[in-house]
């Protein structure tokens, strides 16, 4: 596929240098026991990894987070010796940001393999520093001949399964680490704040599922510290640390980061929480999120603080991160004759329409947290997603996807694929106008991966508006079961830097493909 070398996991000294270290010092703890206490002698400690976020062909974003108040140091080199190796001063990090801290690189070598360590250092004593931790990335490639490969997918800790010490952990994690993928799009649902962990759980065939559990994920998130705690919880998991050390990232969110089928202005009718108004809870999530996540617009000087941006990889790939929650108007029947609002919000439309359109990459993949065409319902009578089981002309929030969809096709904008996550299996849907009753758009796919860590589910109905046919599926015949009675899902795209043709992938954890489509470039009904 790709002119560029690959660099395969066992040669990457560094990266399982400091991985180890970090296990050493982040071993997981034993089942029913809390999160291991930071000892605040010594020197600094990043004992929870590394993470690169939203890389380009000159900038990433890294992340630590330390034990106590660290100066961030960053070092990158592009050999593992770290010989002519460059420095970059990081922040203070302290308790307001929980102890995490982002710095931003620029002016980095397109197609190459950086090479990194992160560095803490006693603000009172910067000679007092704590052991390394590193981590590799790939940025962009400049030249169309290098291709891009990488991988998405979703769910992560929910419907009560979380990390298994039996099993090994989060497992799907280092099959996804060990295909060396340029980068990870994670489609939402990171953490599940509204889910609580419990120490053990019994399975419909009797074996017993047995978690690592925290005080914080013993109750539904509601305060900052409880939402802090449902990001670390995770980290926990050594694979994820390892994965982390050797995979960007570019992450969204979506509704378990803050509470089941949450949308703006809600006020809550759910005994287990003490504050009902959604916008508090959520406001304290998102402030979780971006102390947790490298994402460069959350981090931005400028002060822009959003969810939704374009990681540019290359002149073959834009990646399109929507926020289908922040801007939503409240779930409902979907029947409203006009909707200006729907589940991006009218600013964020506008926003997706420009910078589609002036996007020059050959492949234009929109990265949705919920589903277009699939059934998701909210209670008796509400959807949650854009459809709304009503197979007739667009109603609720299907007109701005309507309007969307007939921008792309009268702009001729070539190259639109839509990945998403969220229902917990796997499909690839095609949407053509002539099975639709809306028929102003252009033929397009839509793929559905997930979860890696969480209860799969029966596959949801479709909607007929947009046309859309289920070439592949991949489901359980029941609710909630778990990653030990059926494998992860996660899916992979390649472009060729030769062809331009886009191969989507469909994989469930154990090393098979469910499902292949080849793409090609500037073609439109596939």
């Amino acid at each position: 596929m790709s002119n560029r070398p690959r660099f395969p996991s066992p040669a990457r000294r560094s990266v399982l240098r400091g991985s180890l270290a970090a296990s050493a010092a982040l071993a997981l703890p034993a089942v029913g026991a809390a999160a291991p206490a930071f000892a605040l002698s010594g020197r600094p400690r990043a004992a929870w990894g590394v993470q690169v976020g939203d890389v380009t062909s000159s900038s990433a974003l890294i992340w630590v987070r330390s034990d106590r108040p660290a100066r961030m140091i960053v070092e990158t080199s592009a050999t593992e010796s770290f010989r002519r190796a460059r420095t970059w001063h990081g922040p203070l990090v302290g308790s307001g940001t929980d102890f995490t801290g982002t710095t931003p690189l620029y002016g980095l070598p397109p197609g190459e393999q950086v090479h990194y360590r992160v560095t803490l250092a006693d603000p009172h004593d910067p000679r007092r520093t704590g052991e390394p931790v590193h981590g590799t990335f790939r940025t962009a490639p400049a030249r169309r001949r290098d291709g891009v490969r990488f991988l998405w997918s979703g769910d992560i800790a929910g419907q009560g399964w979380g990390i298994n010490p039996d099993i090994g952990g989060y497992m799907v994690y280092d099959e996804m680490r060990r295909l060396d993928p340029d980068f990870f799009l994670c489609s939402g649902d990171n953490i599940y704040a509204d889910g609580v962990i419990e120490p053990s759980v019994t399975l419909p065939d009797g074996r017993v599922w047995r978690n690592v559990t925290t005080e914080e994920k013993a109750k539904v998130a509601e305060t900052l510290a409880e939402y802090r705690g449902n990001f670390r919880y995770n980290l926990l998991d050594h694979n994820l640390r390892e994965f982390n050390a050797q995979v960007p990232s570019i992450v969204q969110w979506d509704d378990h980061e803050v509470r089941n089928n949450w949308y703006p202005g809600q006020i809550l009718d759910d005994a287990r929480y003490t504050e009902k108004n959604v916008d508090v809870l959520a406001a304290r999530s998102m402030r979780a999120f971006r102390e947790y996540f490298p994402v460069s617009t959350l981090h931005a000087a400028s002060g822009e603080g959003r969810m939704h941006r374009v990681v540019r990889h290359g002149p073959l790939l834009d990646v399109f991160v929507l926020d289908m929650r922040s801007f939503r108007n409240a779930n409902s029947p979907g029947r409203q004759p006009d909707d200006r609002t729907g589940i991006l919000g009218a600013e964020q439309l506008r926003w997706l329409k420009h910078e589609l359109s002036r996007s020059r990459a050959v492949w234009k993949v929109i990265a949705a947290d919920m589903p277009l065409g699939l059934v998701v319902t909210d209670g008796a009578t509400d959807f949650e997603a854009v459809a709304q089981g009503d197979p007739g002309t667009p109603l609720g929030r299907e007109l701005q996807i309507a309007e969307l969809l007939r921008y792309i096709k009268h702009r001729r904008i070539t190259g639109t694929v839509w990945l998403t996550a969220d229902v917990h299996y796997t499909s690839a849907q095609h949407y053509e106008p002539e099975r639709a009753v809306f028929k102003d758009f252009a033929p397009f796919w839509e793929f559905v991966s997930g979860p890696l860590a969480a209860g799969q589910f029966q596959a949801n109905e479709l909607d007929a508006t947009f046309g859309p046919d289920r070439v592949f599926v991949r489901a359980p015949d029941r609710a909630n079961v778990s990653p030990m009675e059926s494998p992860q899902h996660f899916g992979e795209v390649e472009i060729d830097g030769d062809s331009g043709e886009l191969t989507v992938r469909l994989r469930a954890q154990g090393g098979s493909v469910l499902f292949s489509k080849v793409l090609r470039p500037g073609r439109v009904g596939q």
